[in-house]
């Protein structure tokens, strides 16, 4: 599996820890950036993960941000992402179950190294439940 990835400079560590966890998993990943703590505008770089996902390039993406708001905010802009910005284990499952999440947003400066862990293993792990939740998430939609 192959998941793209990015951050703005206040994900940037996060980022880079969330990395080695999908490693851990033998998933390999493509960074959109950013490289460094130098400060970026983080619709920029979560531009190039929603597309690659709403276009089919990729089923999953990885965006992370100091709250994770800004870049799940961009994210949703694009008609087939489902975003969802996950703070805890329990928001990673419910986000898979009920909703299916193709991208994943991480407040980058709350989350501690094993908190991350557990929320990628999860959210990886985890599947849709479809039945009910499938008729829901069908009515999401861009509102014109």
């Amino acid at each position: 599996m192959i998941i793209p990835i990015a951050s703005d400079h206040a994900g940037y560590e996060a980022k880079e820890k969330i990395k080695k966890i999908l490693a851990d998993h033998d998933i390999t990943t493509i960074d959109y950036g950013t490289n460094s703590l130098e400060s970026v505008d983080y619709p920029d770089f979560a531009i190039l993960v929603a597309q690659s996902v709403n276009n089919g390039d990729h089923d999953m993406g990885i965006l992370v941000c100091g709250s994770g708001q800004g870049m799940c905010m961009t994210a949703n802009k694009f008609p087939k992402i489902r975003a969802a910005l996950v703070w805890n284990r329990e928001m990673a499952l419910l986000s898979r179950q009920h909703n299916n999440a193709n991208i994943l947003c991480l407040p980058g400066r709350y989350l501690d190294d094993d908190e991350l862990r557990q929320i990628i293993t999860s959210w990886l792990k985890e599947q849709f439940e479809g039945g009910r939740h499938e008729r829901r998430i069908s009515k999401i939609s861009p509102v014109s």
